[in-house]
C-alpha cells in the first residue's frame, strides 16, 4: 500500500486524483500547504507527494533536502499551464501529472511508489514452495532474511510476508540502505531532533518509527556501514531507538525484514559485516531462487508486466507471438525478474501491430553471474577489456585508464536505465564506489542521470 501525500485542495480536480488513488489502495494524506506537507513528511513520511503547481515546490524541495527527506514529488495541474509544469520540474519535482487525472496514470504512479506492492506472480513449483513457506513462517514475529541476486523479486516477497502476517494493517516501510549515504541513511532510519544538524528545524521521525506496529524491510542490508550496523543491532535488541540529537531512547514495536544479494557469511568472515548483527537478521532465511532456476515464471510474469504497461502507456492488450514466446524462454536472464520487467516495458512500446514479435524485445548479452558480487575497494579495469559493443579493442589504445573507465560506467548506468544497485552489480563493484564515482563526475561537470525516485542523494549536505 502506496502512502501518498496530496498537496492543495481536494475541492477540484485533486479530488479526483485522491479518490482514484484510495480505489487503488493508497493510504492517503492532504496538506493544504507546503509547510504543513513538510510537518506531515517528518512526522509520517510518504513514497509520493502530489502537488498542485500553485504552491511553492521549490521551497517543500530545499526543505526537504536540507532536513533529509527523500521522497519523489509529482507537481500537479492543467496542460493548458505548461510555464508552471516546466517551473516545477526545474525546481525538483520528479515528473508531472496532468489535470484532470487519468485514473491509468495514477495507478501506475502508485505502482512505482510502492515498488512491487502486488502479489508474487508465479508458476513455478520451486516458487510455489517458497510461498508457502513465507506465508506460514509470516505469522511468527521473528526476523527474516531475504537472500537472492539482485531484481529477483526481494522487496515482493517482503511485502508478501508482512500482508500475511499479523502487522498486515499497520504500515509497511521499505528503505534501500545503498541507495544512501551514511549520513542520509543514520537520519533516514532514527530520526533526528530539532537542532541536531544544520537543517534540522523541527523534530523527524524516522522509518523505524514510521513502521511503528508493522514492518520495516531493510533492502540491500550487505552495504550497510560497520557504525550503523551496531546502531541496527541495538535498536533490534533493545526494542528501541535514538533519535540524532535526541535526549533519550524511543520505544518502537517493528517487525524487521532485511535483504540482500551477497553472501553475509562471507562479509562476516571478510571482516565487513557484524556477526552479532547477522545472528539477529538470520533467524529466519528464504532464499529466491533467480529467474532461470523458475523457467515456469518466465512467460507468466512476461504477460503480467505486458498488460501492466499497455494499461500504463494506454495501449492495447496484446499477445506474444510464437517465436517471442521461445525467445524469452531460452534467455538466461542474468538480470532476473528487474531485467525481464525492462525487456517487456520497452517491447510494449516498441511493438506494432496486434501482436508482440521477436522484433520488439530487446534482450541483454550479459552472461550470468555465478555468485552475488562482493564490494571491491576501487574500480580497476584494463584498458583493453572494456570496448562499448562494436568497438574493436585498438580505438581503446591511447586513451587515459580514467577516460576509458568513465565510458563504461555512464555506459553502463545508461544500459540500467539510471538504476544504480544493478549497474554496480553488472560492473563488479559496490554501489559506494559507483555512487563516489558519480559524484566525482557531476562535480567535474558532466551530465550523471539522477538515480530514479530520489532528490539526488548524492548532492545532499553530509551535515
Amino acid at each position: 500500500m502506496a502512502r501518498l501525500l496530496i498537496i492543495g485542495s481536494l475541492e477540484a480536480e485533486l479530488g479526483q486524483a485522491a479518490r482514484i488513488a484510495i480505489a487503488r489502495g493508497a493510504r492517503l494524506t492532504q496538506a493544504e500547504g507546503v509547510t504543513a506537507a513538510l510537518t506531515l513528511l517528518r512526522a509520517e513520511g510518504a513514497d509520493l507527494v502530489l502537488c498542485d503547481v500553485l504552491h511553492d515546490i521549490g521551497w517543500l524541495v530545499q526543505g526537504m533536502v536540507a532536513e533529509r527527506i527523500v521522497c519523489p514529488i509529482v507537481a500537479c495541474g492543467r496542460t493548458s499551464d505548461a510555464e508552471a509544469a516546466v517551473r516545477a520540474i526545474r525546481a525538483g519535482a520528479k515528473d508531472f501529472l496532468p489535470l484532470p487525472p487519468e485514473p491509468d496514470l495514477i495507478a501506475a504512479m502508485l505502482q512505482t511508489a510502492a515498488a512491487g506492492a502486488e502479489a508474487p506472480v508465479h508458476r513455478d513449483a520451486a516458487m510455489l514452495r517458497l510461498l508457502e513457506s513465507a506465508t506460514t513462517l509470516a505469522r511468527a514475529d521473528a526476523s527474516v532474511l531475504i537472500t537472492g541476486e539482485s531484481g529477483t523479486g526481494k522487496e515482493v516477497l517482503a511485502r508478501h510476508i508482512h500482508a500475511s502476517s499479523r502487522r498486515s494493517r499497520g504500515a509497511f516501510i521499505a528503505l534501500n540502505c545503498a541507495a544512501l549515504p551514511e549520513s542520509l541513511l543514520e537520519s533516514e532510519l532514527f530520526g533526528h531532533e530539532k537542532g541536531a544538524f544544520s537543517g534540522a528545524v523541527a523534530l523527524r521521525r524516522g522509518k523505524f518509527e514510521q513502521a511503528d506496529g508493522g514492518t520495516l524491510l531493510l533492502d540491500e542490508i550487505g552495504e550497510m556501514d560497520p557504525r550503523l550496523q551496531a546502531k541496527l543491532l541495538r535498536a533490534i535488541q533493545e526494542r528501541e531507538i535514538d533519535r540524532l540529537g535526541g535526549a533519550g531512547p524511543v520505544k518502537i514495536d517493528v517487525r524487521i525484514l532485511a535483504a540482500t544479494n551477497r553472501d553475509l557469511a562471507r562479509e562476516v568472515a571478510a571482516g565487513r559485516f557484524r556477526e552479532d548483527l547477522y545472528f539477529r537478521l538470520n533467524v529466519i532465511r528464504l532464499r529466491i531462487p533467480p529467474l532461470r532456476e523458475r523457467a515456469a515464471d518466465i512467460l507468466p510474469l512476461a504477460e503480467h508486466f505486458a498488460q501492466r504497461y499497455a494499461q500504463a502507456n494506454g495501449l492495447p492488450s496484446r499477445d506474444f507471438t510464437p517465436d517471442a514466446r521461445e525467445l524469452l524462454l531460452g534467455h538466461t536472464w542474468p538480470g532476473n525478474v528487474r531485467e525481464l520487467e525492462n525487456a517487456i516495458h520497452r517491447a510494449v512500446l516498441m511493438a506494432g501491430g496486434e501482436v508482440i514479435g521477436v522484433d520488439a524485445i530487446e534482450l541483454s548479452a550479459m552472461p550470468a553471474r555465478a555468485e552475488p558480487a562482493t564490494a571491491v575497494p576501487v574500480l580497476a579495469i584494463p584498458a583493453v577489456s572494456v570496448p562499448k559493443p562494436g568497438k574493436p579493442v585498438a580505438a581503446l589504445v591511447g586513451r587515459r585508464m580514467e577516460d576509458v573507465e568513465r565510458e563504461l560506467i555512464l555506459e553502463t548506468l545508461s544500459h540500467c536505465l539510471g538504476n544504480r544497485t544493478r549497474a554496480a552489480e553488472l560492473l563488479g563493484i559496490s554501489i559506494r564506489t559507483l555512487r563516489n564515482k558519480l559524484h566525482e563526475y557531476r562535480a567535474s561537470g558532466l551530465p550523471v542521470p539522477p538515480a530514479p525516485g530520489t532528490v539526488m542523494p548524492e548532492a545532499l549536505p553530509a551535515g
